[in-house]
């Protein structure tokens, strides 16, 4: 281009992807300076804000990096092949999530039919604790992890006073069932209400050997709870059991 009979070179290049730097303007053949190539705009970040990109916007990210290239110095094929499989493998990933959301709200309803079943029903379920209600009688077991000389239940009242003590005598390894009918060590009826409920087996130490006590009790309801809570049992005469608790059922 000729200005009052002297060459300007004129500025080339545009910035091109994410903040791209301008080209760079060409210098007369008098020393004129060409104007400068404008600059690129910047790129937006994305994912700011708490936006989430989805497949189709990595895809139109792709091609907009494919169209943009540099002519001289192309996308490498590698890197290409490389994004396309982080795509496919977190579209895996997304719809692998999805389909166990499925299985598990499947499988949370067949867990809810078949404790429907167990309503009636008579379990026996791990307690520390059992009610008694006026003129009736606990029964349970003792869980004996070794064969020995004693078994011996305690039940105290809500105070910690030792209320009664059944002595199960020499026991095999499993289940000794007992009874309390009420009754305490001087012969009066219980009140009606909570005891607690430890037992202990002629072991090793001096004082014996702690063992788990179990109540039986009927199934009034069952409800289905989240997370770690999952199935739980109302028994009557023991409250709210989680079902992992329940050692037998019976009719």
């Amino acid at each position: 281009m000729l200005i009052n009979g002297t060459h300007a070179a004129q500025g080339t290049g545009t910035g091109t992807g994410a903040g791209g730097t301008g080209g760079t303007g060409g210098t007369g053949s008098t020393g004129s300076t060409g104007g400068t190539g404008s600059s690129g705009g910047t790129g937006s970040t994305p994912g700011v804000g708490g936006t989430t990109l989805g497949g189709t916007d990595f895809l139109t990210l792709m091609l907009a990096q494919l169209k943009n290239q540099d002519p001289t110095s192309p996308v490498d094929s590698n890197t290409f092949l490389s994004q396309l499989a982080q795509l496919s493998e977190v579209q895996g990933i997304t719809s692998l999530n999805t389909s166990f959301g499925a299985l598990s709200s499947s499988l949370t309803g067949n867990q809810a039919l078949q404790a429907s079943s167990l309503l009636g029903h008579q379990v026996q379920v791990s307690s520390t604790t059992a009610t008694i209600a006026a003129g009736g009688t606990v029964t349970g077991a003792v869980s004996v992890p070794q064969t020995t000389s004693q078994v011996v239940l305690n039940i105290s009242n809500a105070a910690g006073d030792l209320v009664s003590q059944i002595n199960l005598g020499a026991q095999s390894t499993g289940l000794a069932s007992f009874s309390w009918n009420g009754m305490m060590g001087n012969g009066s009826q219980a009140p009606a209400g909570t005891y607690t409920l430890s037992a202990q087996y002629a072991g090793s130490t001096s004082g014996g050997t702690a063992a788990t006590t179990l109540v039986n009790g009927t199934v009034e309801s069952v409800s289905m709870g989240a997370g770690s809570t999952g199935l739980t049992l109302n028994v009557a005469g023991v409250g709210s059991v989680p079902f992992s608790n329940v050692q037998t059922i019976s009719n």
